[in-house]
């Protein structure tokens, strides 16, 4: 996958179906839902005298309650079952729910649409486990961002495309509900007829007992991700997002009308450039995280977040056009063009923030448990959704105009971002570490395909700078534990990245040998668990740019844990600000540029009985070369 696109997966059977079924499940809940709100907003009186603002945050309300009632039933379903089979009894569901609405589109039966919605809740609820855990069944790990991406892209096109369809149709005069009656019964058979086409998908835990009781099953599963404080915190991130965008995205029928005062198509043209801003940044992860797992891009996101949601507030309030405009006459107005930028962004940052989150799910959970994750964090987008309902209806209340809640919810979600960062520091350092190779240095990885995605083993590289450690760690697919001399582990700010990465520090036996003694410990503890660690049996930074002795405390790793070891070699590090080279470092920096010119290429793994310190160090130099 390193070497092709990600969208080479759509060409592809093990993804391709799968793909254009979610997507064409969200497209018809969208045609459907659009064209229900937007006919109940401009042609309100034809069928009911309810207050619709009351209605347009009702039925959103409708089509989530299903996440929180059955959400923990369905991931049952979707570990306990085959995933293909599930997938093709959800759209059989799906077909019968659209004939249902085309029974009340056809009657003006406003309660049996808004019953509806709630059917499509339920459709789109057993449908959420089973389309994130198929993912890593099916697509390697240097797949799961772009494959993630894509599903992300084609959910939010899906949305937008129905959206923009059902505002379109159910306007059109005089067959505008006959249209949507009908398009929605036709997408749901082509979505069932693509679902024959999905591979088949073994259940993960086939032997499961069905606990058919929701809220304790609910309960189970939030408690059993707990136990995993990256993966839970990752949950509650992911449903913070939904949160935020629940927020914003429920205001802008009003905002549209109320404060661009635009006609519905100023409303169409909102949701499609924040649905192209997510698309784009959902695609954009796979680039920036050159095919990894990268968490470092969630406090980035999260920023974007922040900044362009604070800035809608500004562009919003510096808006004065009054008189009623269509979306090309919008487009005209001054400042139009810096609000729409601002909800690209949103959705840009929206998608680099939301695709790691899912990506590192799939990855750190247990795959027999992961359908039921995914279910407790359904669980946790609604409640969070209907939070964010009540949160902007208490808004609302109190006197906040519509840009005003935009600016708050940019201001929270700075607040809430910062908190999680701080209980799970790794976020935040990866992001460090992102931004350090992707600003000071253009870094090239040959060959990391070799770090294996999971079991114990020892890497070896050579040690040339005070980056070594960030460098690596933020070329690598999986989190690595570094020993470190305990002088190096002790610099102001590397030390806070350090030890949040769990470096492991050792000292010489002749000044301390207490610690040299804990830190093999510690090597031993963490091999016996699984993780990869990091040596540099140099002991100590070069200071001319070749290569020290390599010496025997890797040997000392082996004889109390035997596992693979995987010789590594830094290339272009030599000479830049962040080495001894005697030379002024000032001069060096400037002289090779903000983005030279960095390898790390990892060689072919060994198994203990071939390591000795000689044979790694000249395995390491050939990998170096002629190039320091």
């Amino acid at each position: 996958m390193s070497q092709h696109s990600q969208f080479r997966l759509l060409s592809e059977r093990r993804f391709a179906p799968f793909f254009w079924t979610q997507f064409l499940g969200a497209f018809n809940d969208n045609v459907f839902k659009t064209a229900l709100l937007t006919i109940l907003t401009y042609d309100a009186l034809q069928w009911t005298d309810m207050d619709v603002g009351l209605l347009n945050n009702l039925i959103p309300g409708l089509f989530i309650l299903p996440f929180v009632l059955f959400s923990a039933t369905s991931g049952q379903l979707a570990d306990k079952f085959e995933k293909g089979g599930m997938a093709r009894k959800v759209k059989l569901l799906e077909i019968a729910i659209m004939l249902v609405a085309a029974f009340g589109w056809m009657n003006h039966h406003l309660w049996l649409l808004i019953l509806a919605v709630a059917g499509m809740g339920i459709h789109s609820t057993l449908f959420g486990p089973v389309k994130y855990a198929y993912l890593p069944q099916h697509l390697h790990t240097d797949e799961l961002v772009g494959g993630n991406g894509l599903i992300e892209m084609g959910t939010f096109v899906g949305i937008l495309l129905g959206e923009i369809l059902g505002a379109m149709l159910v306007v059109h005069k005089p067959w505008g509900i006959e249209l949507v009656a009908i398009g929605a019964i036709v997408i749901a058979v082509i979505g069932y007829l693509t679902s024959l086409r999905i591979p088949y998908s073994p259940a993960p835990e086939p032997e499961l007992r069905m606990n058919w009781n929701p809220a304790t099953e609910t309960v189970r599963n939030i408690s059993f991700s707990k136990q995993n404080r990256p993966v839970f915190l990752s949950l509650l991130g992911n449903s913070w997002f939904w949160f935020y965008g629940a927020i914003i995205l429920a205001q802008f029928p009003l905002y549209a009308k109320n404060y661009l005062h635009g006609d519905h198509s100023v409303f169409v043209l909102l949701l499609t450039i924040f649905s192209f801003g997510i698309g784009s940044g959902s695609l954009l992860c796979e680039k920036l995280s050159g095919h990894k797992v990268e968490i470092g891009l969630v406090p980035f996101g999260a920023i974007g977040l922040s900044v362009f949601g604070f800035d809608l507030y500004l562009a919003s309030v510096s808006y004065v056009n009054t008189m009623e405009v269509d979306m090309w006459k919008f487009t005209e107005q001054a400042g139009s063009l810096r609000i729409l930028f601002d909800i690209v962004m949103i959705g840009v940052f929206g998608g680099l923030y939301i695709v790691p989150l899912f990506a590192l799910i799939q990855t750190r959970c247990d795959p027999k448990h992961l359908s039921r994750t995914i279910a407790g964090m359904n669980i946790l987008n609604a409640v969070f959704m209907v939070v964010a309902s009540l949160a902007a209806m208490l808004m609302l209340k109190q006197g906040f105009t519509i840009p005003q809640i935009f600016m708050a919810t940019a201001i929270l979600n700075a607040l809430v971002a910062m908190y999680i960062f701080s209980l799970v520091p790794e976020f935040l350092m990866r992001f460090i570490a992102w931004l350090l190779i992707h600003t000071i240095h253009k870094v090239k990885t040959v060959n990391t395909d070799r770090i294996p995605n999971e079991g114990a083993g020892v890497l070896v590289c050579n040690h040339v700078s005070y980056m070594d450690a960030i460098v690596i760690m933020a070329s690598s697919p999986r989190p690595i534990r570094f020993v470190m001399d305990h002088r190096i582990f002790k610099i102001p700010f590397l030390s806070w990245v350090f030890r949040t990465a769990k470096a492991i520090p050792i000292a010489p036996a002749k000044e301390d040998p207490w610690l040299m003694e804990k830190a093999y410990v510690d090597i031993a503890q963490a091999l016996h668990e699984g993780e990869l660690v990091c040596i540099f049996p140099e002991g100590k930074l070069t200071h001319t740019g070749d290569m020290n002795e390599f010496k025997g405390g890797v040997m000392k790793i082996l004889e109390r844990s035997p596992v693979p070891v995987y010789p590594m070699a830094l290339r272009g590090l030599w000479g830049s600000f962040f080495t001894r080279d005697k030379g002024n470092p000032f001069g060096r920096a400037f002289r090779r540029g903000p983005f030279s010119r960095l390898e790390l290429v990892v060689g072919d793994v060994m198994q203990p009985i071939e390591v000795s310190p000689l044979v790694l160090q000249e395995k390491v130099k050939s990998l170096r070369g002629e190039w320091r």
